[in-house]
């Protein structure tokens, strides 16, 4: 599982560098490849190769008829690639994701269980304020108390 949070920046070739204890999980003992895609919210979402796909098997699941699967489909699978780190742990980010997520030089790393969000860090900074302040609140939505 991935925990924490990793200040990092991105080099002139638009490398970041993946923490050691992300990057041994993402490669994983036998696939060294991993995915890259937009995120739901403003950044880069990476993920396993397992996880990628059963991300794939639920949305697939959905008939092409489906007008909001369609969308999301495009949105979701036109940004993704499978990539690998080098051999100083740093993995290229693609130009259309970096501007997607609006990234700049200051970057984080987000672990949030089963992958890893990549946020502009002044981003991420407003984003954690304004989760922090409503956390009592959400995780009432998501941890229904005793009795209800």
């Amino acid at each position: 599982m991935f925990y924490g949070e990793h200040r990092h920046t991105l080099d002139e070739k638009n490398r970041l560098s993946i923490p050691a204890k992300f990057r041994a999980l993402l490669q994983g003992p036998d696939d060294d490849a991993f995915y890259l895609t937009r995120g739901i919210d403003p950044c880069i979402l990476i993920c396993t190769k397992a996880v990628w796909q059963e991300m794939e098997r639920q949305f697939c699941d959905h008939p092409i008829t489906d007008p909001v699967a369609r969308r999301f489909k495009r949105m979701f699978y036109s940004g993704a690639q499978a990539a690998t780190c080098d051999k100083q742990g740093r993995v290229g980010l693609p130009q259309n994701l970096i501007e997607y997520a609006g990234l700049k030089r200051d970057v984080v790393l987000v672990g949030v269980s089963d992958g890893v969000e990549v946020w502009g860090a002044d981003a991420w900074d407003k984003q954690l304020a304004e989760s922090l302040d409503n956390i009592e609140e959400t995780a009432r939505k998501l941890l229904k108390e005793p009795g209800q």
